[in-house]
Parts: structure tokens; C-alpha cells; sequence
């Protein structure tokens, strides 16, 4: 006798298929897409300029009219953290892109080629990761000077090593796969072997951490700001932000905390966005 088969509710069902990593997914896309938005309409949105000071709300704390408050040049707390998402989404996505294809080219050719290459790679590697990554990179932005140019420049001289470290890993095991022989006895040549058909199937996990990399780089670029090394002021920055309200921590506490909210709420964006994609293709692969 066969039991009956159970239809489970629409809502029941939904449910049960955002548990695969979609919710995840979902709410870091929502979160990233949310500040993306409002760096985007930035001018439209934000409800006083970024930079005008009146000496007459010095201070001000959270009210209707200024929502987030004012700093002691009497600017608008909110105005300037939306403004500050353009510079931190920049600081985020460029600071990424640039050391993920420097890493990425050197492993895959490190890994591909072996030999003393390959040696000679790696022993750069280790040199660069004896020393902390933080300030190293504050060195090198203390010699090329302030600025968001001597930032990504840090982070791409700097980042490389991770994204090589791991894309040589996954080369390694790849060129001895049988398509990856069979493909050297056709004949093909080794860049159509190398970036044809062994990158598309190393890049996976590379991508799944250059997203949740853009969180230590959100962090590191918020950093360096509080530090003096970043953007400098009067620009809207969440770090430099966080670094101008310090002096009125137990006065005006408005300062700090919603630039310091914002840094935390969009690398926890993406954070969930890294762990989503990182659960979907793992039910794919």
C-alpha cells in the first residue's frame, strides 16, 4: 500500500528553496545593490551638498530636518554618508579588481609553467606575506603619498599574492586533468590550453573570494582614511568621517556612528554576497 504524496504549501515551498544559499544571496545582492543605488543618484537623493558648512548648526544633533545630524562644521551627517558610499564602493570594487587579475595572471602562468618559475614565484609570495598586510601596505602608501591613486596601487602590490596563491593551486591540478591532455595531444598551444580551457574552470573560486576580499578592502580603505593616508578632507569619505568625529565621541556621538554604521552594513553585504555564491555554485559543482 503506498502512501499518499504530501503537496506542501506555496509559501512552505519557497521557503524550503531559498534555504540553498538564495536567501543568502539575496539579501547581500539587496544590500550592495541598495548602496550602489543610493552612490548612483547620490545628487538626487541626498538632501543638503556634502560640503556646505554653517557655523549656526554646529553640532546638531538628529532631528527631522537633518536626520543623521550635523558635524561641528555644521555639514549634514546623512548628505555626506550617502556621498561617501561613491568613494567606498569605488575604493571596494577597484581595490579588488586590480590585484585580482595581477594574481590571477601570475598563478595560472606560475602554476602552468612549474620549473624555476614557478619557484621564483613563490618565493616572492613568501616574502610578501612575511610581512603584515596592513602595514606594508601603509608603507607603501607613506612613499607614494596620500590618495586614493597610492591606495590602489598598495592593494594591487600588496593583494596579488592571495589570488595567486590560489589560482596557482587549482592550475596544478587542472593541466593533469584528461581534458587538459587531451587537449595538449591535438596539439593546441599553451595559451589557448592555459587561459581556454584551464582558467574558465580555476576562475570559481577565485570569484567567490574577490567578493568577500572587497570586505577587507572596504575595511583597509576606511582605515588608511582614519589614518591620514586616504581621502583627504573636506571629501566625504566613512573613514575620514569616523576620523573628524573622534574628538566628539562623548558629545556628538552621531558623528562617528552612522559613517562607522555604513562601513559595517555594506561588508556585511558583501560578506552574505560571497557566502551565497560561494553555496550556489558549490550545489552546481
Amino acid at each position: 500500500m503506498t502512501s499518499p504524496s504530501v503537496t506542501l504549501p506555496a509559501r512552505w515551498r519557497l521557503r524550503w528553496n531559498l534555504g540553498d544559499g538564495r536567501l543568502t544571496l539575496y539579501c547581500g545582492l539587496a544590500i550592495v545593490l541598495g548602496w550602489g543605488l543610493l552612490a548612483l543618484f547620490a545628487p538626487w537623493v541626498a538632501p543638503y551638498d556634502p560640503l556646505q558648512q554653517n557655523g549656526d548648526l554646529r553640532l546638531l544633533a538628529p532631528t527631522l530636518a537633518h536626520p543623521f545630524g550635523t558635524d561641528n562644521f555644521g555639514r549634514d551627517i546623512l548628505s555626506r554618508v550617502i556621498w561617501g558610499a561613491r568613494i567606498d564602493l569605488q575604493m571596494a570594487l577597484i581595490g579588488v579588481i586590480f590585484p585580482f587579475l595581477l594574481g590571477t595572471c601570475i598563478g595560472a602562468i606560475s602554476g602552468y609553467i612549474g620549473g624555476r618559475f614557478d619557484a621564483v614565484c613563490m618565493r616572492l609570495i613568501d616574502i610578501v606575506l612575511a610581512f603584515p598586510f596592513l602595514v606594508l601596505m601603509l608603507a607603501i602608501m607613506a612613499i607614494l603619498g596620500p590618495g586614493l591613486s597610492s591606495f590602489y596601487i598598495a592593494m594591487a602590490l600588496v593583494g596579488w599574492v592571495s589570488y595567486a596563491r590560489l589560482i596557482r593551486a587549482q592550475i596544478l591540478v587542472l593541466k593533469e586533468s584528461d581534458f587538459a591532455l587531451a587537449a595538449k595531444s591535438l596539439g593546441f598551444s599553451h595559451r589557448r590550453i592555459l587561459f581556454g580551457h584551464l582558467m574558465p574552470n580555476a576562475l570559481f573560486s577565485s570569484v567567490v573570494f574577490c567578493m568577500s576580499d572587497a570586505v577587507l578592502v572596504l575595511l583597509n580603505g576606511a582605515a588608511v582614511s582614519y589614518l591620514g593616508l586616504g581621502v583627504q578632507p573636506p571629501t566625504a569619505e566613512w573613514g575620514t568621517m569616523v576620523a573628524e568625529g573622534q574628538s566628539f565621541i562623548t558629545s556628538a556621538w552621531w558623528i562617528c556612528t552612522f559613517p562607522g554604521l555604513a562601513v559595517v552594513t555594506l561588508a556585511m553585504g558583501f560578506s552574505l554576497l560571497a557566502d551565497g555564491v560561494a553555496e550556489r555554485l558549490g550545489d552546481r559543482s
